[in-house]
């Protein structure tokens, strides 16, 4: 039960950053637009956790063995991205000023 608490709290935390920003960066917003936003994140912030547990009983018996090879695989691909896009920030701000 706590893990599923810290999990909705994670994710409305999530959806709370991503509302603020968007609030922020629409210079007229109106209530019609707060709805609309309110819904879409609200509909996905409840539907991707089914879709991910769907999917994680599905492939529960063809990767058991090796989930932890894939874990191993997918993060170190998350790292070695993210140390590459370091790099190459100095380029992509040299692009956006002109």
């Amino acid at each position: 039960m706590i893990t599923l608490v810290l999990i909705a709290l994670s994710l409305s935390m999530d959806a709370f950053a991503v509302s603020i920003t968007s609030g922020l960066s629409i210079k007229e917003l109106k209530v019609k637009d707060a709805v609309k936003i309110a819904t879409f994140f609200g509909s996905f912030q409840a539907f991707m956790p089914v879709v991910g547990w769907l999917g994680a009983v599905g492939l529960t018996k063809f990767v058991s063995g090796t989930s932890h090879f894939i874990a191993f695989g997918l993060l170190s691909f998350i790292g070695c991205r993210m140390i590459y896009e370091s790099f190459n920030i100095k380029e992509e701000l040299k692009h956006l000023e002109g």
